[in-house]
């Protein structure tokens, strides 16, 4: 990244500012994290000169963060400022964005103590300020300042002060930012596992329409894990797979985890998971240990799924889901004595627990538990034996008699009718559009607007995730 492009995005926020459009300083920031793997100290520092009066308080403090050792590039960059005099007062929107070039600069050094002295600095600052078009800058500055403290493990530090942060963004009616503060609460109660905390602060906090995509992916995806812990899997699936599907492309991270939650939720509600879904474009690799996981709960083998689990431990622990996963155990001995009804007429208790291979004292009469539990939930048509000792199968329906395929015609009919209904209010058009006429200076501009939209939207980073 060059000074020259940091000033044409200057000139871009500098323009939104005084035009009042959003739309523009949008774009800026969009252009910035698309250019962010090209950041340099020497570049950083040039454009603080350039945007900011030599020798101010916030010139002196961010200029500190960036290290001095590229001074020949610095000589080069500056030299093609000299032409344009650094603004006595810079906009608030400009000094903002300093702040926010700086973070992204020390994140991606991975000097986070830093980072997290100039996140703080920055929101200190952000906090006098109320206009309504710092709103997507200051929810940038709020995700990285979160990021900042979390690859420090600090988070529970700053719960507080995103607290606070939220309400002011309530009072001050800044949804964008209510929807990324809300977001990153939630994250900060999930790291923890307080999931009663999240839940409660979810189902108080204000309603109001989605603004940005990538928050609305991220409150699905934690609203989907609430879910899972709470066992309402039906709808922490919904919310999950929707989440997924809503991503953008280039956010493979979150589409991987997503995905991961979903197959685990999808597992505990008696469903397999197609084999598509582990074998989809850059995420076979990440989702092999959940392949093997579903295949073991598929056949209903508990030897092989004890193998799996503890195969796979470490993978479990990092994303999460152990304590999900032991829950899988009961799916797993349910599905393996559906598979002996269906194989066996008739069956002894001590045959079952051999099947099923259950390594506890006294295996027949825990078969005999199982299989009474599972008759009277309807896992399995059939009957026991006491005297005997016998599991006895009743001979299998027809299932077309029944109202099954009825309810999974009608689940399916539903699912696409609310897709539908979804994309039709997602569908955005510009005020009094039928009524004013488009000038041809104001068309060029829009279109070349959404060609750079359009270039710049499949390079950004997975960091938006």
């Amino acid at each position: 990244m060059s000074l020259s492009d940091l000033k044409e995005i200057a000139s871009l926020i500098e323009t939104g500012a005084y035009d009042r459009e959003v739309r523009r300083i949008g774009r800026a920031v969009r252009l910035t994290i698309a250019l962010r793997k090209k950041l340099k100290g020497s570049v950083v520092s040039a454009f603080l000169n350039f945007a900011l009066p030599p020798g101010s308080e916030v010139h002196s403090r961010l200029s500190s963060y960036i290290p001095q050792d590229d001074e020949q590039d610095m000589e080069v960059d500056t030299a093609t400022s000299v032409v344009q005099t650094p603004a006595k007062h810079p906009l608030p929107e400009l000094e903002i964005y300093c702040y926010l070039l700086v973070l992204i600069f020390l994140i991606d050094q991975k000097r986070y103590q830093e980072a997290k002295a100039c996140s703080s600095a920055g929101i200190a600052r952000l906090k006098s300020l109320n206009k309504r078009t710092l709103d997507v800058l200051s929810s940038r500055l709020y995700n990285y300042y979160s990021l900042s403290y979390e690859y420090t493990d600090d988070l529970a530090e700053i719960r507080g002060e995103l607290l606070s942060l939220h309400r002011i963004a309530t009072l001050r009616h800044d949804e964008l930012g209510q929807e990324t503060l809300l977001n990153l609460l939630l994250r900060n109660y999930l790291h923890y596992n307080l999931y009663d905390q999240a839940e409660k602060l979810r189902s108080k906090a204000p309603r109001f329409e989605a603004h940005s995509n990538q928050q609305f992916c991220r409150y699905l995806f934690y609203l989907g894990k609430i879910r899972t812990i709470q066992l309402e899997y039906t709808d922490a699936k919904e919310s999950l797979l929707q989440a997924a599907r809503k991503a953008p492309v280039a956010a493979l991270g979150f589409r991987i985890q997503c995905t991961k939650w979903a197959v685990i939720v999808r597992l505990l509600l008696g469903e397999i998971p197609e084999r598509t879904v582990f074998m989809q474009k850059g995420m076979e690799k990440a989702l092999r240990p959940y392949f093997e996981l579903t295949n073991a709960v598929r056949i209903g083998d508990l030897e092989l799924f004890r193998s799996v689990a503890e195969k796979f431990s470490s993978t479990f622990s990092s994303d999460r889901t152990n304590n999900l996963i032991v829950r899988l155990r009961h799916n797993v001995i349910r599905t393996g004595l559906r598979n002996i009804s269906i194989s066996y007429s008739r069956i002894s208790l001590a045959d079952v627990a051999r099947k099923l291979r259950l390594d506890s004292p006294n295996p027949v009469a825990d078969a005999e538990s199982i299989v009474a539990k599972a008759i009277r939930d309807g896992a399995i048509d059939a009957t026991l034996d006491h005297a005997n000792g016998w599991m006895v199968s009743k001979e299998t329906g027809d299932i077309y008699s029944t109202n099954e395929p009825q309810v999974a015609f009608n689940s399916r009919i539903a699912f696409c009718l609310n897709m539908h209904n979804d994309a039709v209010r997602a569908l955005r058009y510009p005020p009094n559009s039928h009524k004013e006429k488009e000038s041809a200076e104001k068309r060029r501009e829009r279109q070349q607007q959404e060609q750079e939209l359009a270039k710049h939207i499949a390079e950004e980073d997975d960091d938006e995730f």
